[in-house]
């Protein structure tokens, strides 16, 4: 099920970035008394009234910016707005209402988005302030109180903005098609393989690194079932993204894994795996996706005995955290192998969504504690009782024991691929929780 999302905007310097914090409970953003400071923006996660959603921060709105970081920092916004549920307008207390603030709400006006008015720095408690009145003038509805630094009024702006969210069945209008993202280091042909499996140039291909600089979805049918690429701009290393684009697209890049179901690592067959397709590799991995490695531009490589092989072990060596994860080779340029995705795709999107009934996990559980005694320490042995399935997209499973510091990760890992191994749970992570349940024998 998709995120509502949720946008914060605002001319520079009203506190946006303070709220952010507030909101998603840690201190993400930076923050300064410099307005610019966020030229990005950022995400986070929020939960209220039952409700998750994902919160952005925006960088400040200057309608008569005139400087090439001000027009990005505008577009960047509009993007963001564009791509909202709920937007909530950060004005300041302190300044009162501006001719940028009126600027920005008539933006929003014509967006037709649910708006939601927040007067920022009202941070003494008591009486309304009288000087809020003069924003009902924006004609953006009723302002509410807040105070980012305190945490005076979120929680009644947390419930307007879940009280404009889609109906929650609306949201699963879209979970028939599996999301697949397309990720990895600029340059590595990631437009061309979408375009080579859509068949149509629907987004520009160029050798320049860095061309694509929005995630664009695409809808995908074929006799495998229904799809939506998410193409994403190619990822650099923090120390190579100079430009504030090349920041937003890695923002974006992120994003879009986050969307997704199953991620597509492509990974330069010419060059192997780099520092940076690790960097990639493990984004989706510690987001829980299930993943295939898509090592492309095949045909560009001389063959020898056992080519592929090799590539693979090299692939595995340097990549050891995603053993789970399918190793397909293919030529986005010609095509060769491309039509192996699906199967693939298939597979590991199902492996990351099955249930397994507590009684099945079970009697695998009581099989391979047969084979291999679990662990002791000091002559205290661990005992495991049971094992249930709390959740899917990775599948989550919670273990109980007698003393979960006997349960070594080794031994934890042998479970895994227990499982892994009967249900074939080929292509996702596990996410094991160890719970400790008490020596029942004292």
């Amino acid at each position: 099920m998709a995120k509502p999302i949720v946008a914060i905007v605002g001319r520079p310097n009203v506190g946006k970035s303070h709220l952010f914090n507030k909101l998603t409970g840690r201190r993400t953003a930076i923050v300064e008394d410099t307005p610019g400071v966020t030229r990005d923006r950022l995400y986070g996660e929020c939960d209220w009234n039952g409700r998750t959603f994902a919160l952005v921060d925006t960088g400040g709105i200057e309608p008569e910016g005139g400087s090439q970081m001000l027009q990005f920092m505008r577009r960047q916004a509009e993007i963001a707005i564009a791509g909202a549920d709920v937007v909530i307008l950060v004005t300041d207390v302190t300044v009162g209402l501006t001719a940028a603030d009126s600027t920005v709400a008539a933006m929003l006006q014509r967006a037709k988005k649910p708006t939601v008015l927040a007067v920022n720095k009202c941070d003494s408690i008591g009486p309304v302030n009288p000087d809020i009145y003069e924003f009902y003038s924006l004609g953006l509805g009723d302002p509410i109180e807040v105070s980012a630094v305190h945490g005076h009024g979120t929680g009644d702006l947390l419930d307007a903005c879940v009280a404009a969210f889609p109906p929650e069945e609306a949201e699963e209008d879209d979970d028939e098609r599996i999301k697949v993202a397309i990720v990895g280091k600029p340059n590595v042909g990631k437009s061309s393989l979408l375009n080579r499996i859509l068949g149509e140039e629907r987004t520009i291909v160029s050798d320049v690194p860095g061309t694509t600089r929005d995630a664009i979805d695409s809808d995908f049918e074929n006799e495998w079932g229904k799809y939506r690429f998410i193409d994403t701009a190619g990822m650099r290393r923090k120390s190579k993204v100079d430009d504030a684009i090349e920041r937003y697209s890695n923002l974006r890049s992120i994003s879009a894994i986050e969307r997704a179901d199953v991620c597509l690592i492509l990974i330069d067959a010419r060059e192997g795996v780099t520092e940076q397709d690790t960097k990639i590799a493990g984004l989706a991995h510690e987001a829980g996706k299930a993943s295939i490695i898509v090592v492309n531009k095949w045909d560009a490589v001389e063959k020898e005995t056992n080519t592929m092989q090799k590539m693979t072990e090299e692939v595995r060596r340097d990549l050891s955290y995603m053993t789970y994860a399918p190793v397909v080779f293919l030529s986005a340029l010609t095509g060769a192998r491309v039509d192996k995705l699906f199967e693939q795709i298939e597979a590991v999107a199902n492996a990351a969504a099955m249930r397994i009934t507590t009684g099945m996990l079970n009697g695998i559980l009581e099989d391979a504690t047969a084979r291999v005694q679990p662990p002791t320490d000091k002559g205290r042995r661990l005992k495991i009782y049971y094992i249930t399935q709390a959740g899917v997209k990775p599948p989550h499973f919670v273990i109980f024991c007698n003393d979960a510091r006997l349960f070594h990760f080794s031994y934890q890992r042998y479970i895994e691929n227990q499982i892994r191994a009967v249900f074939g749970l080929v292509g996702t992570p596990i996410r094991i929780t160890i719970r400790q349940k008490g020596d029942k024998e004292g």
